[in-house]
């Protein structure tokens, strides 16, 4: 995928945009996979990064790395507790972190060109929220739309259909923001045009279903302002 696909993206979409929010909007999903790196290191295995990337944007639906833990060591594991562990460790090592360069440049464009934006994630609903109401930016998405909410996960469309009915723009002059595999899966599912933008979990995974492939929001945001 070339700098003219996204150009050729950019330029075809759009009135609205959908935002994924994991390791798009703020780098949460390295300090997830250190989590669960750590939880198999303790059992002397390896989490490889292309295998974690199948659980990525489907919320363990699809690939559980907990059940998979069992599977390499034919033992039981107290859940709850190895998650409430990884769950102190996670808020711990994103104690500082904030939006992804571009992030905030290109949500401060798109109220300024009056550009309505969701955000579709398969994370939970108090994850993505009690982020963007710590990070100030809650306000700026028309729709959020979750796991929690009764959605089915990426690559499942359902997340996205149900931004874009609330955006209320058609399918092709949407774009969905993404930096997985599963979520642009789902995109190409719902029929709308995706740019995806990995992240150093996602770098390396099969990112082809998407319309364009860029490395920061700030190309996005360039983009968009050119056509301004």
């Amino acid at each position: 995928m070339t700098t003219d696909a996204l150009h050729a993206t950019i330029a075809a979409s759009p009135q609205a945009i959908i935002f994924d929010f994991d390791g798009l909007l703020v780098d949460t999903e390295w300090a997830i996979y250190q989590s669960w790196a750590r939880v198999y290191e303790r059992e002397g295995h390896t989490l490889p990064l292309d295998l974690f990337n199948s659980c990525l944007g489907s919320g363990y639906t699809h690939w559980n790395p907990g059940e998979h833990l069992e599977k390499l060591t034919g033992k039981t594991y107290d859940w709850p507790a190895i998650d409430d562990l990884r769950q102190t460790e996670i808020v711990r090592d994103l104690e500082h972190e904030g939006l992804l360069p571009g992030a905030l440049e290109l949500l401060d464009h798109c109220a300024a060109c009056g550009i309505p934006l969701a955000v579709a994630s398969s994370s939970s609903r108090r994850w993505v929220g009690g982020w963007l109401e710590k990070l100030g930016i809650i306000h700026r998405f028309r729709g959020i739309f979750c796991r929690t909410d009764g959605y089915a996960v990426k690559p499942a469309p359902d997340l996205f259909l149900a931004a874009l009915q609330c955006l209320g723009t058609p399918a092709n002059r949407t774009l969905v923001l993404e930096d997985s595999r599963n979520g642009t899966l789902a995109a190409r599912e719902a029929g709308i045009p995706c740019v995806v933008i990995p992240n150093r979990v996602t770098r390396h995974a099969d990112l082809s279903p998407a319309t364009a492939r860029t490395d920061s929001l700030h190309s996005v945001h360039r983009r968009l302002a050119e056509l301004s």
